[in-house]
């Protein structure tokens, strides 16, 4: 299998995750869907990272179902009980509300600072720091969000986290979210989450 990432990507880095964790067999081809030379756009007719070719030529594309797919493969990180596996969905859904929210942000900050729409900032601002408090209700004593150690949710959760850490570093979210801060100091000392920590890529200026 190969998985085309871009380096900052946490969808990218999800799926990057699941397969480590999963100990699937894989080649990561970094591209860079912002370039014209990208491989992607001849896989994937949106473009978008991350797109997964498995063995036989077939191509997946959209986190989610590159993740249904590898749980499909070798399940593990949904939990059985249907009520518990709503949670890992909703928990996700939430986690990629937020790093949508960091992306529409970070691209808007490439405008000339007089082009910028504070109202269209301050619109994501609030869904960033809504969907930080909604996962921090959301886990357990226990440090998880279900019966589950590690899970979608808590992979997805992760993800956004260290995505707010590379695009959106002036919002403190440790401060307000002790549950999250335990959750990610505990996955980041697994090799899947330390092998996969996001790093910037060029992106062109949007005039």
């Amino acid at each position: 299998m190969k998985l085309f990432i871009a380096t900052p990507s946490p969808f990218a880095r999800k799926a990057r995750v699941t397969m480590l964790e999963k100990q699937i067999p894989h080649e990561i081809v970094i591209d860079n869907p912002w370039q014209p030379a990208s491989q992607v756009k001849g896989l994937n007719p949106l473009a978008k990272i991350p797109t997964l070719v498995l063995d036989d030529g077939r191509v997946i594309h959209d986190s989610k179902v590159i993740f249904e797919y590898l749980e499909l493969e070798r399940p593990g990180h949904l939990p059985q009980d249907k009520h518990e596996k709503i949670i890992h969905r909703l928990v996700e859904v939430v986690a990629d509300g937020i790093c949508d929210a960091v992306v529409m942000t970070f691209l808007e900050n490439q405008r000339p600072e007089g082009s910028r729409s504070q109202f269209w900032l301050s619109r994501q601002a609030d869904k960033i720091r809504a969907g930080v408090h909604e996962l921090e209700q959301k886990i357990l004593p226990s440090g998880t969000f279900t019966s589950l150690e590690l899970g979608l949710a808590e992979i997805a959760t992760v993800c956004a986290l260290g995505y707010l850490d590379l695009r959106y570093a002036d919002y403190n979210w440790r401060s307000n979210a002790p549950s999250l801060l335990t959750l990610f100091d505990r996955l980041m000392r697994k090799q899947s989450f330390l092998q996969t920590v996001p790093t910037a890529q060029e992106v062109p200026v949007n005039r």
